[in-house]
């Protein structure tokens, strides 16, 4: 008998090398044209990618022959960036948690702005990186997200001006402030209530004779995923509006840190269809790719894909499951999806949306399947 190493799992007979699955297609003019898009529907505003969305060498590289900043949060990070053409000014360190080792080998390659969300960062920030910039990072609701990202960073607006306080007195410069409403936010007055807290921390700070200047919108934009959500002019026009009210004529300089807005519609992830099991009523469709193979966002079914398949026929639900053994990798069950009947192994399931966490969130190799590798396309 011969065993087919992991990297042959979904090679079907007669298929080309280019047809393995589970694979993620990755087209990047998509990319550039919703960053410009996204550019365009807030003028002035600096848009920094989030590499850790999507990492790839070439959309790094189109990105800044763009224009694009970014937003990072590793050394790692902060390397890619560089070797595909970026300064370190045009780089924002956005972990509020860091390594002490981390914030010195990116201070030494040149970054100088980092945020922070505690008195402890801060002085560790001080410390490593001396005359930097910080941020201070505030809690957000996460409300209106599929992804809300409001519990493990950020403090209150009284916390943040302590904060920032504290940093002018330890040498470093009180840049200002930032927040995240929470990925895939389908809800563009998110921003409202963030944009004035951040208004009060300003207002505090420049009344102690502080200057604060750069305010971090954080990222959030929606992709096209289930269920829809607003045009990205819809967002631009809320965040405009809310910095007019709250700010008016000291209005400071702001960035966006877009990911998954920008490159998720850019990519396609390809799987194969491992087997069709009929469990009493319910039918469960096993594919090549699952919550250990980039598909983490869907764990419990936060982020819900739009699904394409190349069977045909009536449509009917079922849950929807990836090929490791860990009871843990299943996609959809609590709200089933709808596939063809006619659906049997070998057919292809694609899941549109999907250049975003999706090749980075992969395992190096969970249960000996290989890590999802990324194909451009056209």
């Amino acid at each position: 008998m011969t065993l087919l190493s992991p990297a042959h799992a979904g090679t079907r007979p007669g298929s080309t090398p280019g047809s393995t699955t589970p694979r993620l297609e990755l087209h990047v003019p998509t990319a550039l044209a919703r960053f410009r898009r996204l550019r365009a529907a807030l003028p002035g505003t600096a848009v920094h990618y989030a590499v850790k969305a999507n990492p790839h060498p070439d959309l790094l590289r189109a990105l800044v022959a763009a224009g694009s900043s970014f937003d990072v949060a590793s050394p790692a990070e902060v390397l890619a960036c560089l070797e595909a053409g970026a300064r370190p000014g045009d780089l924002v360190y956005s972990n509020p948690i860091k390594l002490r080792a981390d914030i010195v080998e990116s201070a030494g390659l040149g970054v100088r702005l980092f945020v922070v969300d505690s008195p402890e960062e801060t002085r560790k920030v001080a410390e490593a990186a001396p005359r930097s910039a910080v941020l201070c990072r505030l809690v957000t609701s996460g409300e209106g997200s599929d992804w809300p990202l409001s519990r493990k960073y950020g403090c209150s607006t009284t916390e943040a001006v302590d904060v920032l306080t504290l940093a002018e007195s330890l040498g470093l410069e009180a840049a200002g402030v930032s927040f995240h409403v929470g990925s895939q936010q389908r809800d563009p007055s998110a921003w409202d209530a963030p944009i004035e807290a951040s208004s009060r921390v300003f207002a505090a700070l420049r009344a102690a004779g502080s200057s604060p200047w750069l305010l971090d919108l954080g990222g959030g934009f929606p992709a096209a995923l289930e269920g829809g959500a607003p045009a990205l002019d819809a967002y631009g026009a809320a965040i405009r509006r809310a910095l007019r009210k709250r700010f008016g004529s000291r209005r400071p300089r702001t960035l966006v840190e877009p990911g998954r807005s920008i490159v998720a519609d850019a990519g396609r992830v390809v799987t194969s269809v491992v087997a069709v099991v009929h469990r009493g009523d319910t039918r469960w469709v096993y594919l090549d790719a699952g919550v250990f193979t980039g598909l983490v966002e869907t764990l419990d079914e936060a982020i819900r894909y739009r699904l394409e398949t190349t069977a045909t026929g009536p449509s009917g639900p079922c849950v929807l499951a990836g090929p490791t053994c860990d009871s843990a990798d299943v996609m959809y069950e609590k709200q089933p999806v709808q596939l063809p009947l006619s659906l049997a192994e070998g057919d292809e399931v694609v899941l549109t949306s999907a250049g975003a966490y999706t090749t980075c969130y992969s395992t190096v190799g969970f249960n000996g399947f290989a890590p999802l590798p990324t194909h451009l396309v056209g």
